[in-house]
């Protein structure tokens, strides 16, 4: 359970989630600290253990960068719920087990608002929005995606 920090745009970049200038950092907290800082200098003040991202399309895009999903995790975002993902971004977040990238249609991403408190079921697909009362659909993980995030990550994913 957590609330939404809603970014209503499309192409939130790795530039954008973590500032290029940042990349030489190592330590997880340090890098938290410079999470969106490229559209949202407050961002890192304003995010609790457990909170979600709601962004449009691709989100993620850019360049091949872990930081990016390191730093969100590290600042306390659980999952991002978008319309899209770069395809990079969205393994980075799961082979490393830093947060859950979620695909929400059109319909559910224009329903969830800024504070919103949603809470996330993914055995059953759904998304829960406990401020409105409201239950949206989320696009279901594969088989192999759903074993990577159970396991913890790609590294402790043991194959059948």
């Amino acid at each position: 359970m957590g609330k939404v920090i809603k970014y209503e745009r499309d192409n939130i970049d790795t530039d954008v989630i973590l500032p290029g200038t940042y990349l030489k950092l190592h330590d997880y907290d340090e890098i938290a600290k410079h999470a969106m800082e490229g559209i949202d200098p407050n961002f890192h003040a304003r995010v609790k253990k457990g909170d979600f991202i709601v962004a449009g399309k691709n989100f993620g895009c850019g360049s091949s960068r872990e930081h990016a999903p390191i730093a969100l995790s590290h600042c306390g975002i659980k999952a991002v719920l978008a319309l899209s993902f770069a395809r990079i971004f969205y393994r980075n977040a799961v082979d490393g087990a830093f947060l859950l990238p979620i695909e929400i249609d059109e319909a559910a991403y224009k329903k969830i608002s800024e504070n919103d408190e949603l809470e996330i079921n993914t055995d059953k697909n759904e998304i829960k929005n406990l401020t409105k009362n409201e239950t949206y659909p989320m696009k279901p993980f594969s088989d192999i995606i759903s074993k990577i995030i159970a396991a913890g990550g790609l590294f402790k994913y043991k194959p059948d």
